[in-house]
């Protein structure tokens, strides 16, 4: 299937063959039709699969189709962060090219006023992470009482963020008769009580198993001393040599550590974190995207939202304490079909982290000892989880699940 066999808007569909796209994911091939009709959906699918796309144009479709009145928005999609929601209305704009439809985009960190004065213009989409969303409905600054379409997108990373109370006093001002669509990398328990209080008859679309890696992304573990990451990592920078690469620390203070000491080895880096002002916010995550800056150093809560379609470099100088973070953090690499590599440095305290991560995506994570830095090879307890019958081949992804592509694919 073609996005020319979908029956989207006209010039939706031109903006899409002007970017250069024919062929939509499989997310977006499942959900664009069911999107169309009308119907609830629960989208389950890997970040990077173009999950953006699959609710963007039909919402854009039916806001062509119906041409709502003027300055009254109509479609409400609710992000996590400030870099998620800027990217989801970056994407409004360009597939709406050639639309009489306005995105505006709120949240914190920046004027309220502004926002509330490009509200007041008029807008059709508005794009909001939810707190600052709520000091907008507090204020008496925007009005939902006509929003149709309610989309949630990274839902399980704004549960672990604590927006739900935000969520439940954002669907009280929201009319009941409304479309939701909910999209998540992943599934835990808090997610699918979320899901089932929100949606009506919804259907579930899932393009890959839940918490799974993709398989175009080859995963690497070098187990390091803690005082020691900080040189390995410089060292797999040189030898390597990926034109950029996105880091992840636990902590702020942490992000700014390996920042300053990649600069110090004369490689070009920025810290991204929640106590860096909006500006410095966008100033490195631009530099990084436009080249300017190869290594971009950011906690989970910033990198969320962070779209760079040829990152080809990943590492977690930390391992993540939460499983699926790791999901949502190798996800940045691999995107829109290219292959990617994700690369964790691991000390001895870590362990157990990583255990937890390979049980959760079923597949055990190459060791690389060959390093300058590599500690002595250590007899782990064998993983359970990886004892029944799960296939697994070492340096790959396991062969057992369905081949899931991000972004569109490009025309050859």
């Amino acid at each position: 299937m073609t996005f020319s066999q979908m029956n989207l808007d006209t010039q939706v569909l031109r903006a899409v063959q002007t970017a250069g796209y024919t062929e939509p994911t499989p997310i977006q091939a499942q959900a664009i039709p069911v999107v169309l009709a009308g119907s609830d959906v629960f989208g389950c699918a890997q970040t990077g699969t173009g999950k953006t796309a699959a609710f963007a144009l039909p919402i854009l479709t039916k806001l062509a189709q119906t041409k709502p009145r003027r300055g009254s928005a109509t479609a409400l999609i609710l992000a996590p962060t400030r870099e998620l929601a800027s990217q989801i209305a970056d994407s409004f704009r360009v597939y709406g090219k050639g639309l009489r439809v306005t995105t505006t985009v709120v949240y914190g960190g920046v004027s309220i006023n502004r926002q509330h004065q490009e509200i007041r213009r008029g807008v059709d989409v508005i794009v909001a992470t939810p707190g600052r969303l709520i000091d907008l409905l507090d204020q008496r600054m925007v009005s939902l009482d006509r929003v149709n379409t309610l989309v949630l997108d990274e839902a399980d990373r704004m549960m672990d963020m604590g927006f739900l109370p935000q969520i439940k006093r954002i669907l009280k001002v929201l009319p009941e008769n409304r479309q939701t669509l909910f999209f998540s990398a992943t599934v835990p328990q808090e997610i699918q009580k979320l899901a089932a209080s929100m949606l009506t008859e919804p259907v579930h679309i899932s393009v890959d198993p839940p918490s799974s890696a993709k398989v175009s992304i080859k995963q690497q573990r070098y187990r390091v001393a803690r005082d020691q990451k900080r040189e390995l990592l410089a060292h797999l920078l040189e030898i390597d040599g990926p034109e950029s690469a996105l880091v992840f620390t636990r902590t702020k203070h942490g992000a700014d550590k390996v920042a300053k000491d990649l600069q110090r080895r004369g490689i070009t880096a920025d810290a991204l974190h929640g106590n860096k002002s909006q500006a410095a916010r966008e100033k490195a995550l631009n530099g990084f995207k436009k080249g300017r800056t190869r290594v971009l150093v950011a906690t989970d809560i910033a990198a969320r939202g962070i779209d760079v379609r040829q990152l080809p470099y990943v590492v977690n100088f930390d391992v993540p304490e939460n499983a699926e973070t790791y999901v949502h953090r190798i996800g940045r690499t691999g995107r829109a079909g290219l292959e990617g590599t994700a690369v964790m440095l691991c000390s001895t305290d870590e362990e157990s982290d990583v255990r937890a991560i390979e049980r959760l995506i079923a597949e055990s994570i190459e060791v690389v000892n060959e390093h300058p830095f590599a500690l002595a090879q250590v007899e782990l307890p064998k993983n359970p989880a990886l004892q029944q019958g799960v296939g697994f081949k070492k340096g790959n992804a396991s062969g057992h699940r369905s081949r899931g592509r991000g972004g569109f694919r490009r025309r050859a």
